[in-house]
């Protein structure tokens, strides 16, 4: 039986004739004579090949060879083949193909570092970058299939490593700057790893953070790993091992600024991203030249409106700039690359804490840089509340055309800030959901149809998602599983060496239905909500609980920064609600707050879903696209094993949430 939704309230956002003029989204309906959006979702959902014809057309996706077919469902709706017999290489159509065009001479990299430092390429710069690259890699005598891991901070550098992996027909092993040795060496050994890129170092808050021996220590356990390429980032004295180590400058700087592209199958893997679970090793998503850029590019180009200089509407023709907080171990780290490169598009990147110096640092860099389109998390959000609104209102912040945010859900409270005080009420906030499987998003918002607080506008394009009841029924107006039904390119070919786990993950519930895992509704206006992994829910006396709804409560307290919820055994009722709670910094958590949050959840929840205890921490495990790990936190508090915490950016705080008292 599920539970009865109610969340979001009134439309708050509705799209300007100008958002729909000069949409993405229109211009794609108008090529193909389709009235509207509902008609779009209908005819994507119902011919996926006709839809992913269009889309690799609409992208300008050009082919070696062309493709047979554009989707085989021989061995099943699991495993699909994309783009039959088609001869590509991503790369291609991300940088080489820009050359002939005016395009060359347009922004592809705009770069700035926590210490000031700032650098620009064009797309033509940027192609002479990894052909040179590439040139390294294949004197190193690596080529077509070999597996490269990239350890770096977010660098003009690991946009270039990046491409040219690809370039040459190796796989992209995309890794946390922020892991041990530990992460890395699993990671690397399962792909059999021939080379990792990494860097002496990266500047945090004001310090220079060493990376090269956590590098060493992973490579020294490596077997299969050869050559190491080291970039010089914050010149910090490290060790070089003779025979292994390059540095960039060395190796890369006299290559020859010209470089042959490996002409691959489409389906040939491209990348291997490795996400974490509680329990098990990482799992090993594979992504192929024609599946994981196409979703992000579609993705980026009908969901958050990103123009490219060709398709730019300005009297004076400007591609877009757009920014996600990110790390190339996340996958929006690739996302972005791959996404703004196949638009033409300009990426930014910055290697840095996005409030340091102060918390104006962020809003700093949107006006210096005029960015467009703005990937945030709701826990920096939550973060810059307590600093008043000071800290955007003395910059510029007019080039915004839309806020972004992935990774976790919003709370109502943060998600109206950002869009009365910042956004002005006239900013969307293009709330995406997928994950790395996906290559991108189930539900986002578009340019077309409105939001309310903390919602999804719809599906994406080509997504055929539902939510269901435990019978696998569809439901609307209440709390179920969200689902897909037919494939799509992106989807993921599968673990890295382990089918039967990737079968048991999405598809072992319902016959030949994908189950995300998430808790999801869609509402009586088709406005779409996730609500947290479904795995994540509490039952407290029959009654379902998604964390999120308690944790709103908390920080709607100015004295509360972040919460988190989890359920823990009750032998009659089977879940009672703890709470963790972090205040805005500063504060000094006392009883008596901790009762006037007890007296918040009752008087909107009930007594019944009373929580047992309310804990006060200086930070919550999360990872570093700033999602809470809520099992994580379970783990800790109930002192059972904790799993795979190698993804965590703040693993101290683990520790913390064990040790945390009433």
């Amino acid at each position: 039986m599920t539970e009865q939704f109610s969340f979001g309230g009134d439309i708050v956002w509705r799209p300007t004739p100008g958002h729909i003029e000069h949409a993405n989204l229109t211009a794609f309906m108008r090529v193909h004579a389709i009235k509207n959006f509902e008609e779009l979702m209908q005819r994507s959902t119902n011919d996926v090949a006709w839809f992913t014809d269009a889309v690799l057309k609409f992208l300008d996706i050009q082919f070696y060879e062309p493709y047979t077919n554009v989707v085989d469902l021989t061995d099943g709706i699991q495993f699909p083949k994309w783009c039959v017999n088609g001869k590509m290489n991503i790369v291609h159509n991300c940088v080489d193909k820009w050359q002939n065009t005016e395009s060359r001479n347009q922004r592809a990299v705009v770069f700035e570092g926590e210490e000031g430092i700032t650098k620009t390429l064009t797309y033509e710069e940027l192609y002479k970058q990894v052909n040179k690259t590439a040139n390294a890699l294949l004197s190193l005598g690596f080529g077509k299939g070999d597996a490269i891991g990239i350890f770096m901070p977010m660098t003009p550098e690991i946009v270039t490593a990046l491409l040219a992996i690809a370039k040459i027909g190796g796989i992209i092993l995309p890794l946390f700057s922020g892991y041990g040795a530990g992460a890395i060496v699993s990671r690397l050994q399962d792909a059999n790893a021939k080379a990792l890129f990494a860097s002496d170092g990266a500047f945090r808050r004001g310090k220079a953070v060493e990376m090269k021996s956590i590098a060493d220590e992973a490579a020294d356990q490596v077997a299969s790993l050869k050559h190491m390429i080291v970039l010089k980032r914050t010149g910090q004295d490290v060790k070089m091992k003779a025979g292994r180590d390059h540095w960039w400058h060395d190796l890369i700087a006299p290559q020859l600024d010209t470089a042959s592209t490996e002409i691959t199958f489409a389906e040939d893997p491209l990348m291997i991203i490795y996400t974490s679970g509680t329990t098990g090793k990482p799992k090993g998503a594979v992504h192929t030249h024609c599946g994981f850029p196409v979703k992000a590019a579609q993705d980026m180009a009908f969901g958050t409106d990103v123009h490219g200089w060709r398709s730019s509407s300005e009297s004076i023709p400007r591609s877009d700039v757009i920014y996600w907080m990110t790390d190339m171990g996340w996958m929006m780290g690739p996302w972005q690359v791959f996404g703004s490169l196949l638009l033409g598009a300009t990426m930014f990147i910055y290697d840095g804490a996005p409030d340091f110096p102060a918390p104006n640092r962020l809003w700093e860099l949107v006006e210096k840089y005029e960015i467009n389109q703005m990937g945030v998390s709701p826990t920096l959000i939550r973060s810059l509340i307590p600093q008043g609104d000071g800290h955007f209102t003395k910059h510029d912040l007019s080039s915004i055309k839309c806020f972004a945010s992935t990774g976790e859900p919003w709370n109502p409270d943060p998600w109206m800030w950002l869009f009365e005080h910042v956004g002005e009420s006239k900013r969307p906030i293009i709330n995406y959901s997928g994950g790395t499987e996906i290559s991108g998003g189930i539900v986002m918002g578009n340019p077309l149809l409105p939001l309310k607080s903390c919602s999804f506008s719809a599906a994406c394009p080509g997504m055929d998602a539902d939510v269901v009841d435990e019978s696998g029924e569809s439901v609307r107006n209440a709390v179920g599983e969200l689902i897909i039904k037919s494939p799509w390119i992106g989807m993921t070919r599968g673990f890295w060496k382990d089918n039967q786990r990737y079968l048991d993950t999405y598809w072992s519930r319902w016959e030949n239905i994908w189950v995300h895992g998430d808790f999801a509704a869609i509402d009586s206006d088709g406005l779409w909500y996730i609500l947290g992994r479904s795995d994540d829910t509490i039952k407290i006396a029959g009654k379902r609980l998604g964390p999120a709804e308690v944790e709103s409560i908390l920080v709607r307290h100015n004295d509360i920064v972040e919460a988190a919820a989890i359920g823990v055994p009750h032998e009659v009722k089977g879940s009672e609600l703890i709470l963790f709670a972090v205040t805005r910094p500063g504060l000094s958590p006392t009883d008596a707050l901790r009762q006037e949050l007890i007296k918040m959840v009752v008087a909107e929840m009930g007594k019944a879903l009373a929580p047992k205890a309310i804990l006060f921490v200086s930070d919550l495990p999360k990872t570093r696209n700033a999602k809470v790990m809520r099992r994580l936190i379970r783990s800790a508090y109930l002192g059972l094993e904790l799993g795979d915490i190698s993804s965590l950016v703040n693993p101290h705080s683990v520790d913390e949430v064990r040790n945390a008292k009433q």
